[in-house]
Order: structure tokens, then C-alpha cells, then sequence
């Protein structure tokens, strides 16, 4: 058995998911940086530092998420913290605006192979490598997982006529609404076991997922996936998030 915990997190060559791996091996944990390219993701290892796995995981590729379980069964024998990360704004020509992007969207517009392939990735994607992970998570001491969602996604803010943000809800925001039902439910399901499920919002960072418009650095942006990554025995389950504080689901 492997003497240190070891975290995968999926999306992890880049962006928030590079920052988290960064900040959790800073921490004393092995951490496989999960990616589609091994070879962005060797690279970004690399960079990590010592204590850094790349691993091949495509999060809509079941053949790949069963091969990353296996690996990391023969490699480590269990797996502490899973944090998923991998996600995407939209499945259309990369390069465009935030604003493009959201009036594609919209639910009036938007085809259904666009709502698909974007709930591909960010739901069902997290619900089948979560799954696949889960018997790597019971054999830790103490499993937690983390899905990286966002308040675009809370039924709350945007059901307020005053939130500027709700001329944008549609997709990509629908997508993370569902997310964070699926961090509730995974959470009850597994409340009796000690594994944690909390949902974490980074905030609107600079990434390549919004055409680096956003406004927040990715080290901000790390500090609450990893937070509740860390989460002690008496931290909280079932929970959605930033650095600030709890968020209206």
C-alpha cells in the first residue's frame, strides 16, 4: 500500500485542475494528474513535481475510465481524494467569446447535440468516473471527493429577475445544475460510509474554458477544491461552495 494519500484529479493538464494537483502535492499527497493526452499530461506532471502521476482518463470513454481504475489499483491500492475537474463550456468552435458562447446556448437555440455532448462531459462524465473510482475510495481511510462546479449552475441566483447572470443561463449553467445534484445525491448515497461529497465553486476564473475573460487566477480559484479536499472527520458532506462560504444550490 502506498504510504501517502494519493488524489486524482481529472482535466488536471491545465488550467484549475494543474493548480489543484499543484497545490495538493505541495500538501505531502501523491496526486495523478488525470488527462485525455498523456503526453500534455506527462508534461504537466512534470511541472507538478516529484510526487506527480500522469494517467490517460478520457471522463466519456468508459474503456479509459476503467483502465485509469485498474492502473491506479495495481499502482497505489486505494485512492483518497478524486476531484473532478475535467468540463467544458460548450462542444463548438473553440475560440469564441463568453458572450458567443452563451447566446449558442441558449435553451430557444441550442441543439440537442450541443446540450448533449456538454452533459456528456460535465455529468455523466463525473457520475461514471466517480462510480468507477468508488472501490478505490472505500479502501481509504477517510475518501473524499470534490466535483468543481459553478454558481452559474444555482436554481437559486437565477430564478432572481435581479441577477445579471440569468440572460446566460442555459447549457453550459443547466449543466452545472445538474452536477450539483448529482454532488447531493452521491453524498447522501455515501453518508454512511465516511466518503465526503461536497461541490465547490472556483469562482470566474481565466481559463481556456472561457476564453480567458474571466477575472479570478487559478491559484484563487484552487483554494476551495482543495479545501474540501483536506476536509478533517467532522467537515461537512453534501455541501456546495466557495472561499467564501456556503452557496445557495
Amino acid at each position: 500500500m502506498h504510504d501517502k494519500p494519493v488524489a486524482l484529479v481529472t482535466g488536471a493538464n491545465k488550467g484549475i485542475g494543474l493548480q489543484i494537483a499543484k497545490d495538493l502535492t505541495a500538501r505531502g499527497l501523491t496526486v495523478i494528474v488525470g488527462t485525455r493526452n498523456i503526453e500534455h499530461g506527462e508534461a504537466a506532471a512534470k511541472s507538478v513535481g516529484p510526487d506527480a502521476r500522469a494517467l490517460a482518463l478520457d471522463v466519456i470513454d468508459q474503456a479509459s475510465i476503467a483502465a485509469a481504475a485498474e492502473r491506479i489499483r495495481n499502482e497505489f491500492g486505494r485512492l483518497d481524494i478524486l476531484v473532478n475537474n475535467a468540463g467544458i463550456s460548450h462542444a463548438g468552435k473553440p475560440g469564441r467569446s463568453l458572450q458567443e458562447v452563451a447566446q449558442s446556448g441558449r435553451m430557444s437555440v441550442v441543439s440537442l447535440n450541443e446540450v448533449r455532448a456538454v452533459f456528456e462531459t460535465n455529468v455523466y462524465g463525473v457520475i461514471a468516473v466517480t462510480q468507477a473510482m468508488l472501490p478505490l475510495l472505500r479502501k481509504a481511510p477517510a475518501g473524499r471527493i470534490v466535483n468543481v462546479s459553478s454558481t452559474s449552475g444555482s436554481l437559486t441566483w437565477n430564478s432572481d429577475p435581479a441577477n445579471p447572470h440569468r440572460k446566460m443561463f442555459g447549457t453550459y449553467s443547466s449543466s452545472k445544475t445538474a452536477l450539483n445534484a448529482i454532488t447531493l445525491a452521491f453524498a447522501a448515497d455515501l453518508e454512511s460510509t465516511g466518503i465526503k461529497v461536497n461541490a465547490a465553486c472556483p469562482g470566474f476564473t481565466a481559463t481556456d474554458l472561457n476564453n480567458f475573460q474571466g477575472t479570478r487566477t487559478v491559484q484563487q480559484a484552487a483554494r476551495e477544491p482543495v479545501r474540501l479536499a483536506l476536509l478533517d472527520a467532522n467537515g461537512p458532506t453534501g455541501t456546495f461552495s466557495n472561499e467564501d462560504g456556503p452557496l445557495p444550490w
